[in-house]
């Protein structure tokens, strides 16, 4: 009979391969430095292999195999955990952790008006947030880290089963003595001559508005080489004369440009929002929970959105 590895084993298994160093290992998994090691090796020689390449010194570096086994530590995990969820979600649905990713673009705008709702409804829910971009996001869901991620759609969701729960209109931030301020709309064609100003690289607002004024990402350069880091700073970008950019409404209904003296237009033409919705991993147990969230989610939206 072979003998298996434990789910401990398991577990400091991945967490070496995440933060590729013994000790952030240990403390992650709660235990000493001596106690991780000892139980890596023991792994080794109840498997008879090499994991870890030990002529690399101080580094740590996977063998091959080794990088293999990580993998399929990775989906063993999720699926020893997968067991225990489906029990919970059973006995108590709507009740215990659950680690939810969100984009900063939708984060800041959208949770103070969330959260309390869902403490309302939910009051045995625990909800562990994490800000990042969608890629890390997504990275994290197939990790199994985090439980179900508030994006904006399309994206590359890496397979994970999407739903869709708001539409989030652009509008177009510009100073009030531009040339367009005086418009009740404005066109995409408007823009062709304008300075467009976007958030930098991997976010995926970025991608969304190019893709909305019918751009590709290198049509057009950054203003002087600088891009902002979020919608605040854009904002800010706007307000000090560098550009014009779009807004979500979401943010623009949160608030983002008061005291700016900002101008607000809407973008004409069809296709001019982003959908907001949430996205998790296929077949998760606690699937009906997302989708109870889900139906929460989109009543907030429309709050937010006064739609």
């Amino acid at each position: 009979m072979t003998l298996l590895p434990s789910p401990q084993q398991l577990r400091y298994l991945v967490a070496l391969a995440e933060s590729r160093h013994f000790g952030r290992a240990a403390r992650s998994c709660a235990v000493t430095q001596s106690t991780l090691s000892a139980g890596l090796l023991a792994l080794e020689r109840q498997l008879d292999c090499q994991i870890l390449d030990r002529a690399a010194g101080r580094h740590v570096v996977f063998t091959p195999l080794g990088l293999e086994l990580v993998g399929r530590a990775r989906t063993a995990l999720t699926s020893l955990e997968a067991v225990a969820e489906a029990a919970v979600a059973a006995r108590e649905p709507m009740a215990g952790p659950l680690r939810l990713g969100v984009i900063p673009t939708i984060g800041p705008f959208l949770l103070p008006r969330l959260m309390p709702a869902l403490r309302e409804a939910f009051p045995r829910l625990r909800l562990y947030l994490r800000e990042d971009t969608t890629a890390n996001l997504v990275d994290r869901l197939n990790a199994n880290r985090l439980d179900l991620l508030l994006l904006a759609l399309p994206c590359d969701c890496g397979g994970a089963e999407a739903v869709p729960v708001a539409r989030d209109r652009f509008l177009i931030a510009l100073p009030p003595d531009h040339r367009l301020a005086g418009e009740e709309q404005i066109s995409v064609t408007a823009l062709a001559t304008e300075q467009l100003l976007l958030l930098e690289d991997g976010h995926c607002l970025r991608d969304q508005a190019l893709a909305v004024c019918g751009l590709l990402a290198g049509e057009r350069g950054d203003h002087d080489g600088f891009a902002a880091t979020s919608l605040h700073t854009l904002v800010q970008m706007v307000a000090s004369g560098l550009g014009i950019t779009l807004l979500p409404q979401l943010a623009v209904a949160a608030g983002i440009t008061e005291g700016t003296g900002l101008v607000l237009r809407p973008l004409a033409g069809a296709g001019a929002w982003r959908t907001l919705g949430l996205a998790w991993r296929p077949n998760a147990p606690r699937s009906a929970d997302y989708r109870a969230l889900a139906s929460h989610l989109a009543e907030t939206c429309r709050e937010a959105l006064d739609c």
